[in-house]
């Protein structure tokens, strides 16, 4: 099972801190016993077997050594250059083991002479903090950094000698709103969702005005019952305060809503209780920890994406400055770009932004726009926000929830 890329203790997004605010357009943790038990009965009563039916993945056909014509012409060098560093790669990243495996698996099969790629999964915002410390203690084994948290990237990059210089040949494939920072690329687009116990809310809702309806009918049943991310920590403000950025409306839903909420510091949290009827429905849950959870329940939990503004959070991958392997890196990074690899991010769980990325068992970007329109998604653009608007924000939302 993939484990929850919002998992654990987040920073707060606190005043005077960049935070990414939104415009609208153009894999889980190790589940606990009791989640675990609760998720497998379920699926046993309703199956009458451990089979959950999941789609399978088609293998994802790898042209080892051989890159797309539009490279540029000295790539080989690059190639060259990488091999002599010794097939080693050590990767700083919030995302789980099984969200990560097949882009490693793919990477190693596309460059032969990669045996090791190191994968240290940290929280959102303690990577940067990790490599920042140990670059100032001698030097730091990190060569890319993987992280959703909008706030620490663009805090991060804004420092002296922090990113390495790199224009990617795969950013003209891509478009430009690949790029969030200067050379920082997004290899994924994650949606954020709906996510509902079906045993206890009958009534899938549609939108988020849909859901603040639902909910406000009938109070005493929905009291303590509905989930929200924290806003303290720095996922929850970005992606809350996208929503109110991008549907400036949703500040009336919100009003109605967060009265009857509790807050979770993960979307990993969010979805156990949901599993157990803990919690009857949450919003703004990530979708890369939500599907395998939807596909494993039987029906018991279903997610849907509001039609009134679905945010989605793009996914930021950076080279550090003082990677000891830097040419490795770059060969990663436009592999993790591809069209090869961004069918490995699918595969992994996370959704691929590129054209051409499809099959069963793969989320995409595209089924969000199929799904809500090009028109009604929030895309979060990883900018700084000044301490006085994050602190009348948080006082605005907080003030909402009492």
């Amino acid at each position: 099972m993939a484990r929850s890329s919002h998992v654990g203790t987040e920073y707060p997004a606190v005043p005077g801190t960049a935070t990414a605010p939104a415009y609208r357009r153009p894999v889980r943790r190790p589940l606990t016993a009791a989640f675990a038990a609760t998720l497998a009965l379920g699926t046993l009563a309703a199956c009458g077997g451990g089979d959950t039916g999941a789609p399978k993945v088609a293998e994802n056909k790898i042209s080892a050594g051989k890159v797309p014509d539009y490279y540029p012409a000295d790539y080989a060098d690059l190639i060259a250059a990488a091999e002599k560093e010794g097939g080693k790669l050590t990767v700083y990243s919030n995302l789980g083991d099984e969200n990560m495996a097949p882009i490693v698996r793919d990477f190693k099969k596309k460059y032969g002479f990669v045996k090791t790629v190191s994968v240290n999964e940290l929280d959102s915002d303690e990577l940067f903090q990790k490599t920042l410390s140990e670059n100032a203690a001698g030097s730091s084994p990190a060569d890319v950094l993987i992280s959703s948290a909008a706030t620490a990237w663009s805090d991060f990059s804004a420092r002296k000698d922090t990113v390495l210089t790199y224009k990617s040949p795969e950013l003209k494939e891509l478009g430009e709103s690949a790029e969030l920072l200067p050379s920082v690329y997004s290899l994924s687009q994650d949606p954020m969702t709906i996510a509902y116990n079906t045993s206890l809310m009958e009534t899938p809702p549609t939108t988020l005005t849909d859901f603040a309806k639902i909910v406000t009918e009938d109070e005493a049943t929905y009291k303590n019952k509905v989930t929200v991310r924290d806003p303290e920590g720095s996922f929850g403000f970005t992606v809350t305060r996208a929503l109110t950025e991008g549907n400036p409306e949703a500040w009336d839903d919100l009003k109605k809503i967060l009265p009857l909420t509790r807050p979770e510091t993960s979307s990993g949290t969010q979805l156990e209780k949901i599993v157990a009827g803990e919690y009857t429905a949450g919003f703004l849950i990530s979708a890369s920890p939500a599907y395998p959870v939807v596909e494993d329940s039987a029906g018991l939990v279903k997610i849907v994406f509001p039609k009134d503004g679905t945010v989605v959070l793009p996914r930021g991958m950076g080279i550090a400055a003082e990677a000891p392997h830097p040419a490795t890196s770059k060969l990663f990074m436009d592999f993790a770009l591809s069209e090869e690899g961004q069918r490995a991010v699918a595969e992994g769980g996370l959704a691929s932004y590129r054209d051409g990325v499809k099959g069963e068992g793969l989320h995409t970007y595209q089924e969000v726009v199929d799904a809500v329109g090009e028109e009604n998604i929030i895309h979060v653009k990883y900018e700084a926000v000044s301490k006085e608007d994050s602190a009348a924000w948080l006082e605005r939302f907080d003030g909402l929830r009492k």
